[in-house]
């Protein structure tokens, strides 16, 4: 499979709303322009000041013909989207309260009208009301400030926001036409137990979307089944165990070794009836630690091509950037994370 191809088409077929909340970072700008000009949105919008976007723009030769550059400070939905955060956040506190925890800095309205006009909010509250159907931001911002924007105002699923990366091998025998999900190699250093339960579940989601084909996870570890003893080991699996709890609509298993997981012949020796022989598509790690460098193994000395990291387990689709992303780099991102929108 050409995972960026089938992207980019579904993401034209779609025709969604794409919202870009960096809109006065200049790779961003000249992204947007190729995202109008090949129509993989059915609108494209930056968020920033008026003035300075126009201004990024005419220095790096973009025309904005087409894109809606959007100033928060100005906007007419400034009032209702500062109405929303302030609810939402009223509510938050309402609940710690509820907990016999003290709010030391109670949310007023017009610090919720001040607070939601920064940018990655304003993409945030954008995606939330519809205005948008996806948001793309982390060229000049932290992942955790795009997690944070994400988490208090798009929501998510469950109770875990992680990433997975699509790994593109040469070799068609592994997962999908040589394509396999990997997961979370970019958010949660030491996942508990039940937020290990929530990445694979994620992880499932993004196999479907991603690679269009039904998930068969593996829950990895440096045991399989039994074969070593130890606290990480009993990590991943209780973390089957709360999967199997859930009554879920794929296939998984757990704790195996990578080679148990992708060599059926080994499955065989190490775990002989594992519903997952021959058909693994998607890994989940069993930290960051284990995560990160697994994909850029499988990337450097596999010569694979690594797609992501993209967030996972938000109610609707947001993703992130390296600050190191090209322009090329947010293209993609955008075309994935727009073929991810319902």
């Amino acid at each position: 499979m050409d995972f960026v191809k089938d992207m980019r088409e579904k993401a034209r077929s779609l025709q969604k709303k794409l919202v870009l909340a960096e809109g006065t970072e200049p790779r961003t700008v000249k992204a947007a322009r190729i995202l109008a000009d090949e129509r993989l949105a059915s609108r494209v919008s930056l968020v920033g000041k008026d003035s300075d976007v126009k201004a990024v723009a005419a220095r790096e030769g973009v025309s904005l013909n087409g894109i809606d550059v959007i100033d928060p400070s100005t906007s007419p939905f400034l009032e209702g989207y500062a109405a929303e955060y302030f609810n939402l956040c009223h509510k938050k506190e309402e609940a710690k309260i509820k907990r016999g925890q003290e709010i030391k800095n109670p949310m007023t309205v017009e610090r919720a009208k001040a607070e939601i006009a920064a940018q990655l909010r304003w993409g945030a509250m954008m995606v939330r009301l519809g205005d948008a159907d996806a948001m793309v931001a982390g060229a000049e911002n932290a992942t955790a400030d795009v997690l944070r924007a994400g988490i208090a105002i798009v929501g998510t699923v469950s109770k875990t926001a992680s990433s997975c990366f699509v790994m593109q091998t040469t070799d068609p025998s592994w997962g999908v036409d040589g394509a396999l999900v990997f997961s979370d190699c970019a958010v949660i250093p030491e996942p508990t137990e039940e937020q290990l339960a929530d990445i694979a579940v994620s992880a499932a989601q993004s196999c479907r979307e991603f690679l269009g084909a039904e998930p068969a996870v593996a829950l990895l570890s440096f045991s399989t089944k039994g074969s070593a003893s130890h606290d990480a080991v009993t990590k991943v699996q209780k973390a089957v165990e709360i999967l199997k709890k859930r009554n879920l609509d794929f296939v998984f298993d757990g704790e195996l070794q990578a080679d148990a997981a992708l060599v059926p012949s080994v499955t065989d020796k190490k775990a002989p009836g594992s519903p997952i022989k021959g058909k693994t598509n998607t890994l989940v790690f069993p930290n960051l630690g284990a995560g990160n460098i697994g994909y850029k193994l499988v990337q450097r000395l596999g010569k694979a091509e690594a797609f992501g990291p993209f967030l996972q387990g938000f109610s609707k689709p947001i993703s992130d950037l390296s600050r190191g992303a090209s322009v090329d780099d947010i293209v993609v991102t955008a075309a994935v994370t727009l073929g991810r929108a319902k």
